[in-house]
């Protein structure tokens, strides 16, 4: 690797981190129901204004040493793992997709995917305002920016909330309760509009897969849990559609290789 391209995978890194830094701000105020805009940063805890200085993306948390300026109070290890994560997501895109308008989308819908799983992990839902008009929004630039058929589009936010609605329909119908929430729901609908049927069921594989082992993983480290405890399913689903939008291509590829021999 050249040190030019090593200044670009920083300065993207960077650029991540600071995009990260303002979905910190997106889950928490979000479901709180307070703009995202203003009033600027503040400590939750003694509610004074941050400095910029106090806010660097992943700098400050470690300078501070994962506390407040003014009160010390603990900042949540979640807004260093946020940017970091956003980070790493930005350079991912810039290295499948290079420096174009798909990767803008890419990019767009996985800073949403973030958003989401913060919300469901730290509140278990997944609001209907950014769920609901990302199904039009990715929709629309499915269509423009990334040229897929409009029947393409509308069969995966058709397939992909169908799916989860049959699904807690019949679990209902069984149970008497709601077994998956209306979020869900919508939130693989919005999946479907920009990565089609393909990617819901991938999507949904790929998160089933991974939330089982998740609940199972908690059983075993808490045996005295309740087997019928809920896990959010967001971000399992949100994890199964980025790995299909990196990495679906090969993967579905590979399965299909060993399926036949």
């Amino acid at each position: 690797m050249t040190i030019s391209m090593l200044a670009v995978l920083i300065f993207i890194f960077m650029f991540g981190a600071c995009i990260g830094s303002f979905l910190n701000v997106c889950i928490y105020r979000i479901p709180r129901n307070m703009s995202i805009v203003f009033p600027g940063s503040a400590c939750p805890a003694c509610g004074h204004g941050l400095p910029f200085y106090a806010n660097i993306p992943i700098l400050s948390f470690l300078i501070l040493k994962g506390r407040c300026l003014f009160c010390s109070h603990p900042i949540s290890l979640q807004y260093m793992v946020v940017e970091i994560v956003t980070g790493m997501l930005a350079v991912l895109t810039y290295l499948i997709f290079g420096w174009t308008p798909e990767a803008l989308v890419w990019f767009a819908f996985a800073a949403t995917l973030v958003v989401v799983s913060g919300i469901d992990l730290a509140f278990r839902i997944i609001p209907d305002r950014i769920s609901i008009p990302g199904i039009f929004v990715f929709g629309i630039l499915a269509r423009v920016v990334l040229d897929r058929p409009l029947t393409g589009i509308v069969s995966g936010i058709l397939v992909g909330g169908g799916i989860l609605y049959g699904v807690a329909l019949v679990y209902y119908l069984i149970r008497k309760t709601d077994g998956m929430g209306g979020g869900d729901i919508k939130l693989l609908a919005m999946i479907g509009a920009v990565t089609g049927v393909t990617g819901v069921l991938f999507t949904l594989f790929a998160g089933s897969f991974a939330g089982t082992g998740a609940g199972i993983a908690a059983m075993i480290r808490n045996r005295h849990a309740d087997r019928r405890m809920q896990l959010p399913f967001g971000p399992f689903l949100s994890a199964g559609a980025l790995v299909y939008v990196f990495f679906g291509d090969p993967i579905i590829d590979w399965y299909f290789l060993w399926a036949v021999f």
